[in-house]
């Protein structure tokens, strides 16, 4: 089986047609999904294909984009074999037609024996016999919920460690955090759990909840109507690409105007301005820059000092009177205070941030400075892991919003304080069962926890103090592992004992729930294979609370299952030997999972929340989810409804565009809250390392990488072009170490050491660094210390480092281009 490389079939007039909304960052494009048998393709004409196009002429530019990446030929598990092509929807108001170096390869990454995903797994894996070996799904769960059941009953639910997402698109979504949730809030009632990025169950979002704020509260939209958009600690074009390119880049082009005009008739509309806050020139600034470049302003802080530069701006706000006061009475709290302990003068942020006065004076102007008396301007506020892997998260988005509240820019049109996003979003999940947040990674480590489930994430990638992570839960699964290796002729009961024995004496039992076998699985006793959105229905809601539904248009490979399922499975099979024991009370924590389908699964949990006689649930569908069917989410198609949905009328369900517009914020008295957050310095942990070592080591996303590169690394293209986590430096500080472009580089401090390739760039500042995150060869992670805020979210973005070369990139060289990755420098 292998896709065409020269050319692009086209899809016959009868394909099948269904909706895809792409599985990866938070835009969530929407895309068609096309299938058809394998020996058959449409003709040129456009009565002769399924997409209407005229192919016997030269059609225009960007008519349909359609490249070899988006087909693929697939087979279904009645043996039959299919194409299927994944085109980019014009009419989706999200990517308007454009596809993302992400989305534009999702028909690659669906399975094929052959092809990228020929890796994933496709049965239960144990690991015995010092190998890896297939079983059933029945002796897995006989095993897995064997070992479960006696720790439940022995040491209780804290015994019980998971490690788990809580995002939507693949990997996640309404269906699967509510099937994953139910099992371990509800049935086993564990509080040891942890999120996918962070060693706690937490939000990366406490203190804009706190004042009332949620993080997503405007819609894309927003941005083509701003008079200003300030971008911190985000890089848009490399991680939300499609939502940069098609809302924000028109604005700054001028190509909005007409719509600025008709929503705000009365308001003067000056060309509008971008501020962008990070240390580092991104391919962002670079692009915004080249469209306009005299309306583009970089805020090129110090490492670390974002709080200081709010609270410089709001002092400085305050002071010339650019606030709303009308507002801030009669809609907020705590006002005064804020002021008071976050007073900061411009000369005081400057020395702080590094930032020169004129500079900040000038951010304050285009920002907050009235357009006419009386008419204060429409600034969004758009930020992600700068500030939410930042200098103490708690106190970053308090400084943030306080500025936020005074000046009135959430709640009106052309406004917003939301995050930009990682993963799509898809929370519904019974309540959290703990009493305070645990950070797991340190229990484990001291060792407690006696089995651990890793569920559709790794972070052995994508966790902070990493190495010693890695270290521990090595040593202790191989306890685990040795036992499991001695046993001969064990019967699924005999295992069982033989586990929990190895357990009981240390040892820790590791299953990954995953794709593919990822790094985690290094360290696991058993493999569950999952599918992802395609092989079942799923539905999630994109960075401005759109929801959609993806269809399942194929069969997952083997015998993989939606992570919902395999939840019900261990519900149902520890039921039945609760059952097998006599004990109802036990089995009675396990009803509730007589799922048979997704959609099951969704009308369970996302459309019971908040109903009469319903269990409580926290959901992002809030209390009118009932509304959302499977069938008129379908009827929708890509463009979906924005969360929470008002009502269904007319055959069509009306969401809500943008939040907090009748001024009611989500706090008890229906006020927002303001924060004090004065500038507290550096934690002792960082600036040890700052005073130590040479190299501020930042780090995140890069364009073509997805999160932990699970697909990416099966792609000959990605991983011919990053072989290894690259790390971008100044061409001068890499000369004066004798590292060539492309040389191994060791990144070491006193948390650990880590390897990258050397990637010279220009637009790095002496002394910083940018390291590629999460990536599979050369964890960045390692470097990175224990600190964390009050909520337990770490400090990722705070690390300093030496750097050695450690070996010759000669056939780096040879193979791979080092020209500039800015798009003004290429």
């Amino acid at each position: 089986m292998a896709q065409f490389k020269d050319r692009v079939p086209l899809p016959p007039v009868n394909a099948q047609k269904t909706n895809l909304t792409c599985h990866f960052c938070i835009v969530g494009c929407g895309y068609h999904v096309y299938k058809w048998d394998e020996n058959r393709e449409g003709g040129r004409a456009p009565d002769q294909n399924a997409l209407g196009v005229d192919f016997r002429t030269q059609v225009a530019p960007l008519t349909q984009i359609m490249t070899p990446a988006m087909h693929n030929l697939i087979e279904d598990s009645d043996g039959r074999r299919y194409n299927v092509m994944v085109l980019p929807d014009k009419a989706c108001t999200v990517n308007q037609g454009l596809s993302s170096v992400r989305g534009g390869q999702m028909a690659t990454y669906m399975y094929n024996p052959s092809g990228d995903a020929k890796a994933r797994l496709k049965s239960p894996r144990l690991f015995t016999g010092a190998q890896w070996v297939d079983t059933t799904w029945d002796d897995a769960l006989a095993i897995y919920c064997g070992v479960a059941k006696k720790i439940l009953d022995k040491d209780g639910p804290s015994g019980l460690v998971f490690n788990c997402f809580d995002h939507g698109g693949a990997g996640g979504g309404f269906e699967n955090t509510w099937g994953t949730g139910k099992l371990m809030f509800t049935a086993l009632q564990t509080p040891m759990v942890r999120i996918h990025n962070r060693p706690a169950y937490n939000s990366e979002c406490h203190a804009t909840r706190d004042m009332g704020v949620g993080e997503l509260n405007n819609s894309y939209e927003d941005a083509e109507v701003a008079d200003c958009i300030m971008g911190i600690g985000a890089n848009q074009y490399e991680t939300q690409t499609n939502y940069f390119l098609a809302h924000w880049i028109p604005n700054l082009q001028g190509g909005t105007e007409a719509k600025r005009k008709q929503w705000f008739p009365n308001e003067p509309l000056p060309p509008t301005r971008a501020i962008f806050v990070d240390p580092r020139r991104t391919n962002t600034i670079a692009i915004a820059e080249q469209v306009a470049k005299d309306r583009v302003l970089h805020l090129d802080i110090q490492p670390g000092t974002d709080i200081a530069l709010f609270n410089g701006l709001f002092t400085y706000v305050v002071e010339q009177g650019w606030i709303d006061k009308d507002f801030i009475a009669k809609n907020t709290t705590g006002f005064d205070a804020a002021v008071a302990a976050n007073k900061l003068s411009l000369d005081e942020c400057s020395r702080i941030t590094g930032v020169p006065v004129a500079k900040l004076r000038q951010a304050a102007e285009w920002a907050y400075k009235p357009k006419a008396p009386g008419v204060l301007p429409r600034t969004m506020h758009a930020y992600e892991k700068g500030i939410i892997w930042g200098n103490d998260n708690y106190l970053i988005q308090s400084a943030l919003v306080d500025l936020v509240l005074a000046t009135r820019n959430v709640g009106r049109r052309g406004t917003g304080c939301v995050r930009m996003g990682g993963h799509q979003e898809g929370y519904t999940r019974p309540p959290y069962p703990g009493n305070s947040k645990i950070f797991i990674d340190e229990e484990l480590m001291k060792g407690k926890g006696k089995m651990l489930t890793a569920w559709g994430c790794n972070n052995f990638q994508t966790t902070l103090n990493a190495q010693a992570y890695r270290t521990e839960i090595h040593r202790r699964s191989n306890i685990v592992k040795d036992a499991m290796n001695k046993a001969r002729g064990a019967t699924p009961a005999q295992m069982v004992d033989v586990i929990v024995d190895a357990c009981n004496k240390g040892g820790l039992f590791v299953t990954t729930i995953d794709l593919y076998p990822v790094m985690f699985s290094e360290a696991s006793s058993m493999l569950l294979p999952a599918a992802h959105p395609g092989e079942m229905n799923l539905t999630s809601m994109n960075g401005e609370r759109r929801c959609r539904l993806s269809q399942k248009f194929m069969d997952p490979p083997g015998t993989a299952r939606p992570d919902c399922l395999i939840a019900a499975a261990i519900a149902n099979t520890l039921k039945s030997m609760y059952r097998a024991d006599g004990n109802a009370a036990m089995a009675a924590r396990f009803d509730g999972f007589e799922w048979k389908t997704e959609e099951d699964v969704f009308n369970d949990g996302f459309r019971r929340a908040g109903q009469a006689g319903a269990p409580p649930i926290d959901s992002q569908g809030g209390g009118t989810g009932n509304l959302a069917t499977y069938e008129r989410l379908r009827v929708m198609g890509n463009n979906g409804v924005q969360l929470p949905i008002k009502e269904y009328k007319d055959g069509k369900l009306i969401g809500t565009e943008m939040l907090y517009m009748d001024g009611k914020f989500d706090t008890a008295d229906g006020k927002a809250k303001f924060l004090p957050s004065p500038w507290p310095g550096l934690p002792k942990p960082v600036a040890d390392l700052k005073a130590k070592h040479r190299f501020w080591i930042n780090n995140g996303r890069i364009n073509e990488v997805w999160q932990t590169g699970y697909h990416n690394k099966y792609n000959a293209y990605v991983r011919g072009r990053y072989p290894m986590s690259i790390i971008e430096m100044n061409p001068d500080d890499m000369a004066s170490l004798k590292i060539e472009p492309g040389d191994f580089v060791e990144v070491y401090n006193d948390w650990g050491t880590t390897f990258a390739m050397a990637y010279p760039e220009p637009d790095q500042k002496p002394g910083q660094t940018f390291m590629q995150f999460g990536y599979d060869n050369g964890v960045q992670g390692d470097v990175t210390t224990n600190w964390t805020d009050r909520n337990i979210i770490p400090y990722y973005k705070g690390t300093w480092a030496s750097i050695r070369r450690a070996g010759s990139g000669a056939e780096h060289r040879n193979t791979i281009s080092f020209k500039s990755r800015r798009y003004d420098r290429v």
